[in-house]
């Protein structure tokens, strides 16, 4: 039997962004999305999240490129020279493997994050974080303990295929990252494993990550093993509103095209494809 997941990421970074996942669930295929507690529009997402209880939210964990809910004095080496988190996965790495960032101050943000989501209101169904970055190692304990401590028994996995393309043509350097993502995430799953948590068995959407046109999402679907799997995908509303505020050159309006397609809902009609959220998710030991 397949199930599916399709988990719409940034859940509170923008509104063009909240709407577009609400769009996304009330007509087409997604049925979760990950909560970014630091987001400019978190508030607005949390209420939307409420009018919406069928969609599944889990927290998004996020380290780099937004503001921190916690002060510099509490969080020292988180922090760039511009009171935000450092820009990116890469900067935040660099920092991290020199020592510069304590595991502290990782393990106080998360758990802030973790806070504001619950003191919203919202019953979490998962745990994932910005750029994956829960999966890199000693981070994973972190965000282990920390799902232990507040009760979150599923996490993201994110462990795509090393081959599989998706018949998207991503340059060298992205096949690169998501062959390191996919070690990293191979690598946590005896923690997470330990921790007692579960995964969804497969992952897609690393290496269209922000390019899922309509065209990649049906090659993934018609590639979907046996099992539960998770497609992450980042719609939008705007992508000139998007694009002037966030410069990673995403597809926002696409990715929602490809989520609400007719020609989607009726493949996954079509062949048997049950929609699920991280909610219903409950068999699928990591193996």
């Amino acid at each position: 039997m397949k199930r599916l997941i399709v988990n719409a990421d940034d859940f509170g970074l923008h509104t063009e962004v909240n709407h577009a996942i609400i769009e996304g669930y009330r007509c087409g295929c997604l049925r979760s999305t990950s909560f970014m507690a630091v987001g400019s529009a978190a508030e607005e997402a949390a209420a939307l999240a409420k009018e919406h209880p069928g969609l599944g939210v889990g927290v998004h964990l996020t380290l780099v490129a937004e503001r921190p809910l916690l002060s510099p004095e509490k969080i020292p080496g988180l922090i760039s020279n511009d009171g935000r988190l450092w820009p990116d996965h890469m900067a935040f790495i660099k920092k991290f493997i020199m020592g510069h960032i304590p595991w502290q101050s990782i393990y106080a943000e998360c758990e802030a994050q973790i806070l504001r989501a619950k003191e919203m209101g919202l019953y979490l169904s998962h745990i994932d974080s910005h750029q994956h970055l829960h999966v890199l190692p000693k981070i994973i304990s972190i965000v282990t303990e920390l799902a232990k401590k507040y009760g979150l028994k599923k996490m993201r996995l994110p462990a795509e295929d090393y081959c599989f393309t998706g018949g998207y043509a991503a340059p060298f350097a992205r096949r690169i990252a998501k062959a390191g993502l996919t070690f990293c995430a191979r690598q946590a799953r005896p923690r997470i494993k330990a921790a007692g948590m579960i995964t969804p068995r497969h992952f897609f959407g690393m290496l269209a990550g922000g390019h899922m046109f309509p065209e990649n999402f049906r090659a993934i679907l018609e590639a979907l093993p046996e099992g539960t799997s998770e497609i992450m995908v980042h719609p939008g509303r705007n992508n000139a509103v998007l694009d002037a505020a966030y410069h990673w050159q995403y597809h926002w309006e696409e990715e929602l095209v490809a989520v609400t397609s007719p020609e989607a809902m009726e493949y996954i009609k079509g062949h048997q494809i049950e929609l699920i959220s991280y909610k219903e998710l409950t068999d699928e030991a990591i193996l």
